[in-house]
């Protein structure tokens, strides 16, 4: 990077679809009920690779799943769940791509049981007592689990979602927004508090 600007370790690589994902999105709080499908299994497509080859398929799983409208992906027949299996620029994984279509129809379950899923995913945002004093590099190291994370992700498999482990669940809560993990001087930790601070929560 050229810019001198302070961010979270995992983004000082140089990769610039990496930067670019920390800077303007990871940990800001959503309530768009798409973007959370679309995080939700772009989380669990994640589990065993690395979260960068996820990042640039990412345009590629926004094709074949029609922009994760999960009304749509929940009518994915066998024969377009095969053809799935031949597309070279997504996971071509049976049971990743299975789970996605039987995660769309949990998640418009939870939608018409909650109103959004919104509503339902941030009933799990953990209490700031439950949070690092001092959240830096160190006292997430090794975090990959949290009660919260473990909660969720019984809750969502009890409700038929699958690829929702406790640490894909918290990755996704990172991801938008029930927590906040940047690390203490990161230039985007005080901007995400600043949102949290005036979220009208759904």
């Amino acid at each position: 990077m050229t810019d001198e600007k302070k961010r979270c370790r995992w983004a000082q690589n140089g990769d610039t679809d990496y930067v670019r994902y920390h800077d303007e999105e990871w940990g800001r709080p959503s309530h768009e009920d798409m973007h959370l499908f679309e995080m939700l299994i772009l989380e669990g497509a994640q589990a065993g690779l690395s979260w960068s080859t996820i990042l640039r398929k990412r345009d590629n799983y926004r094709r074949a799943f029609v922009r994760f409208d999960p009304r749509k992906v929940a009518r994915f027949d066998a024969r377009r769940r095969a053809a799935l299996l031949r597309d070279e620029g997504i996971v071509r994984n049976r049971l990743k791509i299975d789970s996605t279509v039987s995660n769309a129809k949990a998640f418009l379950q939870v939608q018409r049981e909650f109103g959004s899923f919104a509503a339902y995913v941030w009933r799990f945002e953990p209490h700031p007592a439950h949070r690092p004093d001092r959240l830096t590099a160190e006292a997430l190291k090794g975090m990959t689990e949290t009660d919260a994370s473990r909660a969720l992700s019984k809750d969502l498999r009890k409700r038929g979602f699958s690829f929702v482990g406790q640490t894909t669940c918290y990755a996704f809560m990172q991801s938008m927004g029930p927590v906040n993990d940047h690390i203490e001087g990161c230039f985007c930790r005080a901007e995400v508090e600043a949102v949290r601070a005036g979220l009208a929560r759904p």
